[in-house]
């Protein structure tokens, strides 16, 4: 059932985040093009973005789409349920340490175990 819930929220950011861009990018008078230039992305993810239900973007694109749009991350993830743009940068964060070999994970662990002893 978490499952459920998990993909069903997904797809409802994905679609309230796509709906967001689309509206704020046509209120500026961008092209999918226009904008996709100024992300430095490409023009079909940001229809993809618009229009599909693709994996979560990640928090540094998000920003530059974001700065562009005059908007805030916070802004284009908050369906009533306040997703931060540091909880998305966390998100980000989570999903690149999962890919790291065990080594690299070791060290964040002990760099971070190491600062909050000072807090």
């Amino acid at each position: 059932m978490r499952l459920h819930r998990t993909r069903s929220r997904r797809c409802r950011l994905q679609n309230t985040l796509g709906e967001k861009i689309r509206k704020l990018r046509k209120d500026k008078g961008y092209t999918l093009d226009k904008l996709a230039e100024l992300t430095d992305s490409s023009k079909s993810y940001i229809w993809e973005l618009e229009n599909k239900n693709p994996p979560r973007p990640s928090a540094e694109k998000l920003a530059r789409i974001a700065e562009k749009l005059e908007t805030t991350i916070e802004f284009l993830l908050d369906e009533g349920e306040g997703v931060s743009a540091e909880e998305a940068v966390d998100a980000q964060f989570y999903r690149q340490y999962r890919k790291m070999d065990s080594s690299t994970k070791e060290k964040i662990r002990r760099m971070v175990k190491l600062w909050g002893d000072d807090a």
